[in-house]
Parts: structure tokens; C-alpha cells; sequence
């Protein structure tokens, strides 16, 4: 528990209730951030409510203390992505965490920022200390991160349940923030939504969404993965998890089921191991997540974007360079006798694309054949999506980025731009846990000034600070690359037309 003497503590009413936070100190900086942490904007989804509809939080008399991180979704230590996520235990895990420099200050109508954090839609936590918002907070900027039902239990196909489960988790808290952020000092007309990995899937599905378009006016999105997960395998999953967990598809049978059971029997019926298991994620997608219910989710995501859903919003987006090199790191000495042409045509690259892909990567190429095998896994998985996403917006508002800083930190990750390690950057928080396991020693605070400058820049004017993208390679930022940080890249996603 936290001992409340040694805080200075503030509260605020919002519309369901008063709610007590503290505040803290900016490192480096004369203003202030005050923190509000599990606050509740649904009821718990337990009992009757675990596979319904989230439901509005009810009101409460006298002051709730909003000084501790609410329980989360995620259950033990997974360990599946490289950012510190804590698990908290609990049944009230739809909750929402609220960082501003101006509490109780309504006419401060501050731009707001809402995170979604990351984990593959089924794992994942918004009690990352990486994701507190005191450096936004100093950029004047309120920041809300939000949690959100993972796995089977938010995404799950079920006979006669609410689809989705997890999308109307996330629409309920942006409504709370549009019902809300007010009394925290923020402007509802002027909310920017931003996520990583499948927090980054999860603001472009939001994105293509129409009935969300009233609740943000901004997006940017980091190595997002959309899960458009298709009907029948939406189906097929669920019907699988059902029958591993020995019970009909419906509502009742499954709310019979312990939390644990469900989540082995959706480890085993979305198992991806195996020597071709990276190939079907490439080929297939992702099994759970948003899946196209012709609900909430009429479509594929890209096909919403280019029939100009959301064109009035500003979008940034990007990748890293080497996402999920980790994923072959290990093989690095037995990959070097195996010759590229072999290598990539059990990845399905052959003849002509195969030979244009290596000419067009020869940068990569000179750092050794699992360098090649891991760029194309990012390629298939996240940079092809960068590129088509922007020429599915056309006309509207879009600015791309490329995240190139390489890791120096031996082991898995060591020389490449891996998956997360543009998080620390972005929320300038290098001085954070776990940073440099990922980093290696001194990452370089001029980088981080530079990734939060421009995400601050979006949230507060709309524009990241670097020409709109137009098609050109000339048109993308890299950060972090031999080019210098701060460059405009001539090659910008160059390198992935063959796949296209």
C-alpha cells in the first residue's frame, strides 16, 4: 500500500465521482505532474459481465484514493514483450491512468494524449513506468494510458457474446476521457490516440473505425500491428478454445470456465511453434485480436483507410528497421552457411522478387545472412504495412518515419533496431528500469529529444515537424540512422518494394 503521509496529494471530481491522486516531481524541470492510477471507467468484467459489453463504471460516494495501478488483464509474467509490464491482480481490470500537470484546472484545455499499450492483443500492461506521462506533462500535454480485455476473453469468438470485446473496452475509455479529461486540465476536442505493436494495430483499427471517429482527432502509430482477423478463422479459433476448454461456445458454458483453463486452452488453439511457424504469421496473421465482425469492423482496416475513413485526421507511422531480428539472432553462426537465396525461398522469396529483394537490401546484406532473414520477417510483418497504409490515406494528412537506432547491448538484440526500443525515446524515459537492457549503455538523450519533440509537436499542432508524406522516398524521417537522427531519408522504404 502507499503511505499516503509522504505524498502531496490532490483530488478532482470527475463525472462518476472524486478521485484522489498525488504529485511528483519532473526530473530536470520546474513544473509538476500529478498521477491518478486505477481509475475504474467500467465495471468489473466478472460473473455475468465477463464476456458482455463493458459497462459504465456506476458512481461513488466520498473520495477514491487513485494512487496505486489497477489490476491488469495480463495474468503473471508472460514475458512476451522486451518492455517492463507489471501484472496486478485483481477483477477490476478496465481501468484508465491520468498524468497532468494541471489537475482540477478546466480552463486549461490542454491537448490530451491516450496510450494503448502493446503485447500481441494478448498480453501487455499499462503499468509500464516507461509509459508514465510526466515528460508529456511537461510538454503540457495530460496523458492517459487505458487498459483493455486481452486474449480470448477480448477477442474470442463466442456463440451468442458481444464481438470485440476488447474495441468497445477501448471505446468506452475514450468516452470516459471525452466525459472526463476536462477536470484533469485536458481538451476533449483535442485528443491524439497513439500505441506500439499491437497498441499501434489497436489506434489504426480505431482509425477505420466510423463510429469512433468522434473521440480523437490525431493517431500515431508505432510498429502497429493490425489483426483484421478473418471471420471464419475468428470462428474457427473460438470454437477451438471452447472445445480444448471442454465446454460449448456459449456465454454460459464458458463464463463456467476458470480464467487459467481459458488461457491455456487459447495458448494451445493460437500455438504458432514449429519450424514453418513464423511463415504462417507471415502468410496468415494473427489468429486473436480485432477480428471483422461486420459490427464494429466492417472490413479490413486498409480498405476503410483508402475509402477515406479518418482522412481528417493527422496520422504518423512508422517501423523499426529490425523488429524481430531477435527472433533469428540466436542462429546467427548456422545462418552464415546457408546461402540467402535458400534461406529466403523457404520464406517464400523466389526467382526475380527474391534476387531484387537482396539487390535492394544491400546494406543489410553486408551485415550477415540472420541480419537479411530478420529484415525480412520486419518487412512482411511491419514495413510493407507502413508503405501501404500511407498510400491508402492518398491526399490525407500522413507523415512517416523510420526508427534506425541500433542496440548496443550484447546478446539477442545486440546491433539492431529491435521491436520497443523506440518506446524509451518516444516517451523520454531513458532514465527508466530496464532501458539499457534493451538500449545498451547511453542511449543518447539527444535522440530521445528528438523522438518526443516530434510525438509532442503532432499532439499539440497536429504536425510531427518533418515534410507530409508524398510517395517519395524523400519523404520519411529517419531516427536514429547513420544519416544523423534528424535527417529526412533519401531511400525511406526503398527497400521493401520488391515485396509490394
Amino acid at each position: 500500500m502507499t503511505d499516503t503521509d509522504t505524498l502531496t496529494l490532490v483530488e478532482v471530481d470527475t463525472r462518476v465521482g472524486r478521485v484522489r491522486g498525488a504529485w511528483r516531481d519532473i526530473p530536470g524541470s520546474e513544473a509538476r505532474s500529478a498521477a491518478f492510477l486505477g481509475i475504474p471507467f467500467a465495471k468489473p468484467p466478472v460473473g455475468e459481465l465477463r464476456f458482455a459489453a463493458p459497462v459504465p463504471v456506476e458512481p461513488w460516494e466520498g473520495v477514491r484514493d487513485a494512487l496505486e495501478f489497477g489490476a491488469t488483464a495480463q495474468r503473471g509474467h508472460p514475458g512476451v514483450t522486451l518492455i517492463p509490464e507489471p501484472s496486478v491482480p485483481g477483477e477490476s481490470t478496465l481501468n484508465v491512468n491520468v498524468f497532468t500537470p494541471v489537475p482540477g484546472e478546466a480552463d486549461a484545455a490542454l491537448p490530451v494524449l491516450v496510450w494503448i499499450h502493446g503485447g500481441g492483443y494478448f498480453a501487455g500492461s499499462p503499468a509500464s513506468p516507461w509509459y508514465d506521462g510526466r515528460s508529456f506533462n511537461r510538454d503540457d500535454v495530460v496523458t492517459v494510458t487505458i487498459s483493455y480485455r486481452l486474449g480470448f476473453d477480448g477477442f474470442g469468438w463466442i456463440e451468442d457474446a458481444p464481438s470485440n470485446r476488447g474495441v468497445r473496452d477501448w471505446l468506452l475509455a475514450l468516452k470516459w476521457v471525452q466525459e472526463n479529461i476536462s477536470s484533469f486540465g485536458g481538451d476533449a476536442g483535442r485528443v491524439t490516440i497513439a500505441g506500439q505493436s499491437a497498441g499501434g494495430g489497436a489506434v489504426l483499427t480505431l482509425l477505420g473505425m466510423p463510429s469512433a471517429q468522434h473521440l480523437f482527432h490525431g493517431v500515431w502509430t508505432a510498429s502497429g500491428v493490425i489483426a483484421d482477423v478473418a471471420p471464419e478463422t475468428w470462428q474457427r479459433v473460438g470454437r477451438d478454445v471452447a472445445s480444448r476448454a471442454g465446454v460449448a461456445p456459449t456465454r454460459a458454458a464458458l463464463s463456467t470456465v476458470p480464467e487459467e483453463r481459458i488461457i491455456e486452452a487459447q495458448k494451445a488453439a493460437t500455438d504458432m511453434s514449429g519450424p514453418d511457424a513464423m511463415t504462417k504469421v507471415l502468410d496468415e496473421g494473427l489468429t486473436l485480436g480485432p477480428a471483422i465482425d461486420g459490427d464494429l469492423i466492417i472490413r479490413p482496416t486498409i480498405e476503410s483507410l483508402a475509402a477515406g475513413v479518418g482522412a481528417d485526421k493527422p496520422l504518423v507511422l512508422g517501423a523499426n528497421d529490425d523488429e524481430f531480428s531477435m527472433v533469428v539472432a540466436g542462429a546467427k553462426n548456422k545462418l552464415r552457411w546457408i546461402p540467402l537465396r535458400i534461406l529466403l525461398g523457404k520464406s517464400g522469396l523466389k526467382g526475380a522478387q527474391r534476387r531484387a529483394y537482396i539487390a535492394a537490401d544491400r546494406d543489410v546484406v553486408a551485415r550477415g545472412h540472420a541480419a537479411v532473414v530478420g529484415r525480412y520477417i520486419t518487412d512482411r510483418m511491419f514495413r510493407t504495412a507502413v508503405v501501404k497504409i500511407a498510400r491508402a490515406r492518398g491526399a490525407a494528412p500522413t507523415w512517416v518515419y523510420r526508427y534506425a537506432f541500433r542496440s548496443t547491448q550484447p546478446g539477442m538484440v545486440n546491433g539492431s533496431a529491435v521491436h520497443c526500443i523506440d518506446v524509451p525515446f518516444w516517451f523520454d524515459c531513458l532514465d527508466s528500469i530496464d532501458v539499457e537492457a534493451l538500449t545498451g549503455p547511453n542511449p543518447p538523450q539527444s535522440l530521445a529529444d528528438q523522438t518526443h519533440r516530434a510525438a509532442a509537436d503532432l499532439i499539440v499542432g497536429g504536425d510531427p515537424g518533418w515534410p507530409a508524406w508524398s510517395g517519395s522516398p524523400g519523404s520519411t524521417r529517419v531516427f536514429g540512422g547513420p544519416a544523423g537522427s534528424s535527417a529526412v531519408d533519401p531511400d525511406g522504404y526503398a527497400g521493401v518494394a520488391p515485396l509490394l
